[in-house]
């Protein structure tokens, strides 16, 4: 729709300097809204005003939301279509490509590349699209129109079963979107083909956020015996055997993982060093007390899912440390990683200190980090810096 046939939504005034700032977010209590706009449909195109009239930007709007405009452009004379989107598809792929040489990573993650509400990732030719919020879901037709201009994909899935889509009034759903994922779309990292199963996998099916980090525990992993604990399908542990470790343990709860993870092992060769064993990691740690390795891997799932997880998840991570850290050889090395975007890293650090102390340990930080360039951070959303890693090397 061009932009003069579009709802209009005044911000209140004063309220504006934070948009206008840069900021892509506008809250409820920053809007008029009115009858009117509460009567629009959730996800819809909007102009934004300020008190004086003067144009603001477009923005997907969602009147149930407590963040109920997000900022799509500040150009008031574009059109958010599947050319528009097409565009933005383009200019992400540019980034990936000066950083990847392999068509394996996240292709747009949400406001960063300009894709409010939008998780997008890409497997070769097989693309998995998250839409988070109204906005992006009433834009799904228009994105997967801009996919196909833009890579002709041989299967795209969508992965719309994200609890945060609640807040936004949208029901979880997985679907194939269009395509066939035969044969089984697979990631390359490494040196290693992993089988991926993208409609019943975790998230969107791989964890690209760690690859750097997957790649400095290979690294270390050398000659080592390896233990990997919440090891999901395998890429910790088989890029560390495939970079020479002496022997890998990987341990999981999902039973669809480990299935993927020998599958992984079996096809790749791997599968002499590699063993892995359905299992809860915490009682795994305890069973495995008096062992010893020269790497230990824990990279768990999310601890801190709602603010009043805060205490509890948090201290997860103590006796998650706490646990881990005896089994590590004198001079070997512990990766320890938090995904909660709602634990602050100083409380994160702080709790793998005191689990340290507790274990009787004592080592030196030696790397540290967090989502790689896949995963950019706007500048004006600090908060969507969620992941914190930590490699220690353990006295």
């Amino acid at each position: 729709m061009p932009a003069s046939t579009l709802p209009v939504l005044r911000v209140k005034a004063r309220e504006e300097r934070r948009v206008r700032g840069g900021h892509p977010w506008v809250y409820s209590n920053e809007i008029e809204i009115d009858a009117k706009a509460k009567a629009l449909p959730s996800g819809c195109i909007v102009r934004l005003i300020d008190a004086h009239g003067g144009d603001i930007g477009l923005a997907s709007f969602n009147p149930h939301s407590l963040i109920a405009a997000r900022l799509w452009t500040t150009d008031t004379a574009a059109r958010i279509d599947a050319g528009f989107l097409a565009t933005r598809l383009r200019r992400a792929l540019t980034l990936r490509e000066r950083f990847f040489s392999q068509p394996y990573y996240r292709l747009a993650h949400a406001e960063a590349d300009g894709f409010p509400g939008f998780v997008i990732d890409r497997y070769g030719d097989v693309f998995t699209v998250q839409a988070n919020t109204a906005g992006a879901d009433d834009l799904t037709p228009a994105l997967l129109d801009a996919l196909r201009a833009v890579f002709a994909p041989r299967a795209v899935v969508l992965r719309n079963d994200t609890a945060v889509r609640q807040l936004e009034g949208l029901a979880p759903s997985i679907d194939l979107a269009f395509g066939q994922l035969e044969p089984k779309p697979e990631v390359e990292e490494g040196g290693v083909h992993f089988p991926l199963d993208l409609l019943q996998g975790q998230k969107t099916g791989w964890y690209y956020d760690l690859a750097e980090a997957r790649a400095r525990l290979a690294q270390l992993s050398r000659g080592q015996d390896v233990l990997d604990c919440y090891c999901h399908i395998g890429a910790f542990a088989l890029t560390a055997a495939k970079a020479g470790a002496r022997s890998v343990r990987g341990i999981d709860r999902s039973e669809l993982g480990i299935d993927l993870a020998s599958q992984a092992a079996t096809a790749n060769r791997l599968d002499h060093v590699a063993r892995f064993e359905k299992g809860d990691a915490f009682a795994a740690l305890e069973k495995l007390q008096g062992e010893r390795f020269g790497v230990v891997i824990t990279d768990p799932p999310n601890f801190v899912k709602s603010r009043k997880d805060l205490g509890p998840g948090s201290r997860a991570y103590r006796k998650l440390a706490k646990l881990a850290a005896p089994l590590v050889a004198p001079g070997g090395f512990w990766f320890v990683a938090c995904c909660a975007h709602l634990l602050p890293g100083d409380l994160f650090a702080r709790e793998v200190s005191i689990g340290l102390s507790q274990a009787g340990r004592q080592g030196r930080i030696v790397l540290s980090g967090g989502a790689g360039p896949d995963h950019p951070m706007h500048p004006h959303l600090p908060e969507s810096a969620y992941l914190k890693w930590q490699v220690l090397q353990l006295d």
